[in-house]
């Protein structure tokens, strides 16, 4: 044996319990023990109780009341649902609203008639997140809790996303109750998420007053504290919360720079699963970005507005569109299942930068018009507002977000030509550009003729040239 064996087995010199397979075994053992007064049989469990009480307001109504006569009594089916009070008083001093409005609180007993007290805390609002994702399949649904074909016909769910928390919480309850309603037979499903992406937080670096605690950012000017121009102390970055006020006013962010860049600022910063450290910098950055892509359509929109997107191209032309289809297929791969908006976003960058390097326009408007066209579509998820308004602007009637997403042209993406890097030894001594079907030989040939490798071959002798194809040539000298 090289390892030790962990599968199922038979008990050996073991006593009285040989030849016992082992999984009896343990029975058998427990048994004895507990008859010679050794040990006591247990069952124990990790899992505890669930409260699911809360002193609030917003929750739903646990249907129960109290009666002094005849106790705990559920609410009869025919008076569900109990429905939330719209008279409360919210006095911001602690425990459930709804415990001090009699009208709520004070009911008759369903099961004597006697004067009774209703329950007035509420559900935690876990409960209805357990099971809210199958309803959703059915919402019109009024014959019980589920549409038992269109549950099935719908769950599991494909993709679900939300933070760390979820992952011992909310994910665990939805499994329960997923389990409950299989066994009602409610539906026939197993496991309520197929896919699970936790992302990350958005943090910001924390800023504090000597005097007055934590500062949000608007209550500081030039560095103090608005109330007693005291120095605030800047903090380590943490996750944006309310109680240290290191938080963004998304209005303030709309109304300066529009909601499309809040959200491209958001997706672009970080990958999803990752922390996203906020800074206005980046924001700004963001901006910018989307003036160039307004200013590449408004410079060129004379140009390209009369001609139809192109199909095929040559020279140049055919440069950029392979810089476009290259495109689609990034940022098609990078959404679809990797969830990867940052490098998506980083790839429509390049194609923008391309479009303002792409010095045959005049030449090449259909080709132009297409990478243009491509940029809007591929923002569409991103920066809805925007991508919108330039599409009206191009003329097309219907709306993008009841388009079709776009697809590469393979044809488009093969390349003439090939940059290959060269070695002398192991270090970079050159690069060659080479049809991109040459063959082996004659890029052997092209990688010693190139003037910046030849300074470094001189004198020497040829050892080996070692070629991988499409990549790197690797001249060995001695």
């Amino acid at each position: 044996m090289t390892e030790a064996w962990t599968g199922p087995g038979t008990m050996a010199n073991s006593g009285q319990f040989d030849g016992i397979d082992n999984e009896s075994a343990k029975e058998k053992i427990a048994d004895y023990l507990d008859q010679a007064d050794l040990g006591k049989k247990a069952v124990n469990f990790r899992i505890r109780d669930w409260g699911v009480s809360r002193q609030r307001y917003w929750g739903t109504p646990i249907p129960v009341v109290y009666c002094d006569d005849c106790g705990v009594v559920p609410v009869p089916e025919v008076e569900l649902p109990v429905v939330l009070p719209t008279d409360v008083d919210f006095t911001g001093e602690g425990g459930s609203p709804l415990a001090s409005l009699e009208s709520f609180a004070s009911t008759s007993c369903p099961k004597c008639g006697g004067q009774a007290r209703r329950e007035t805390d509420t559900f935690d609002t876990f409960v209805e997140s357990s099971w809210y994702f199958a309803r959703y399949a059915c919402p019109d649904f009024e014959k019980g809790p589920l549409d038992k074909a269109k549950a099935e016909h719908w769950l599991p769910v494909d993709q679900y996303i939300g933070g760390v928390e979820h992952a011992v919480m909310h994910l665990l309850y939805a499994r329960f109750f997923t389990k409950i309603m299989r066994d009602l037979d409610m539906m026939d499903i197993d496991e309520p998420f197929a896919n699970l992406l936790t992302q990350g937080m958005v943090c910001m670096e924390t800023k504090e007053c000597p005097e007055h605690g934590w500062l949000y950012p608007e209550e500081i000017i030039d560095g103090q504290c608005s109330r007693c121009q005291q120095a605030a102390v800047t903090g380590r970055n943490e996750k944006m919360s309310k109680s240290k006020k290191n938080v963004v006013d998304p209005d303030h962010l709309i109304e300066r720079y529009g909601a499309d860049t809040a959200r491209l600022f958001s997706l672009f910063a970080a990958p999803p699963e990752k922390d996203l450290e906020w800074n206005e910098q980046g924001v700004e950055g963001c901006y910018r970005f989307l003036n160039r892509v307004w200013r590449a359509v408004y410079d060129n929109f004379d140009l390209i507005k009369d001609v139809t997107p192109a199909t095929t191209a040559d020279g140049k032309g055919r440069d950029l569109r392979r810089v476009v289809h290259r495109t689609i297929k990034k940022v098609t791969e990078d959404i679809d299942g990797r969830f990867h908006f940052n490098t998506a976003i980083a790839a429509v960058m390049e194609l923008v930068n391309a479009i303002y390097a792409f010095d045959e326009k005049e030449k090449h408007p259909e080709v132009l018009r297409e990478a243009l066209e491509t940029v809007v579509v591929l923002l569409t998820p991103f920066v809805p507002h925007l991508s919108e308004e330039i599409w009206s602007l191009f003329g097309h009637e219907d709306r993008l977000s009841k388009g079709s997403w776009p697809a590469w042209d393979e044809a488009a993406l093969v390349e003439d030509s090939k940059l290959i890097v060269v070695q002398v030894n192991g270090k970079v001594r050159g690069k060659v550009t080479v049809p991109a079907d040459i063959e082996d030989d004659d890029l052997r040939q092209a990688a010693l003729e190139d003037e910046n490798v030849a300074k470094f071959v001189a004198d020497k002798t040829v050892r080996k040239v070692i070629v991988i194809p499409g990549r790197l040539v690797n001249v060995v000298v001695s």
